[in-house]
């Protein structure tokens, strides 16, 4: 099967082109736009994922005092109260990142697309532009979850 590949006029016209310099940089330069979005995504799963560790965290460790009296407890939330306030904003962070993270998979398959286009001649101008509008649409809900999150971070689980 592979030789079949290797033997066929697409094997030697992806090798042609990729032997072109101009062609290469083309393709670099193509993809520095999604590549530098691809970086901030990651960025903001990363600060995503530290809020998603601390309320797992928390959550564990209420459920883990909750059985043990302590005064100081007296003067806090009923448990069932933090807990399920807690478990909310979980919930919300974990659709983000998922929206997210299908976004780094959407940016990095147009990645890919550009310098296959770079390489081989294909016109695939409107997948493209149509993947990186699905890109931003799920970056955007994404970062429309984080943001209910936060807000709800910034109220007290009393207001709820």
């Amino acid at each position: 099967m592979i030789i079949e590949i290797l033997a066929s006029g697409v094997a030697s016209e992806v090798l042609e082109h990729a032997t072109s310099t101009s062609r290469v940089r083309e393709a670099v330069e193509l993809s520095l736009a999604p590549a530098f979005l691809l970086v901030g995504i990651g960025s903001l799963m990363n600060v995503m994922m530290a809020r998603l560790v601390w309320l797992a965290g928390r959550i564990e460790r209420l459920c883990i005092n909750s059985t043990s009296p302590n005064p100081d407890n007296l003067s806090r939330l009923p448990f069932e109260v933090e807990v399920d306030w807690l478990s909310q904003r979980r919930r919300l962070v974990r659709i983000a990142i998922k929206f997210s993270t299908a976004a780094a998979a959407v940016i990095s398959l147009v990645i890919a697309l550009l310098f296959i286009s770079a390489f081989v001649d294909a016109n695939i101008p409107l997948i493209v532009t149509l993947l990186w509008v699905v890109t931003i649409g799920l970056l955007i809900t994404a970062l429309a979850y984080f943001l209910r999150e936060a807000l709800m971070a910034a109220d007290s689980p009393r207001e709820h």
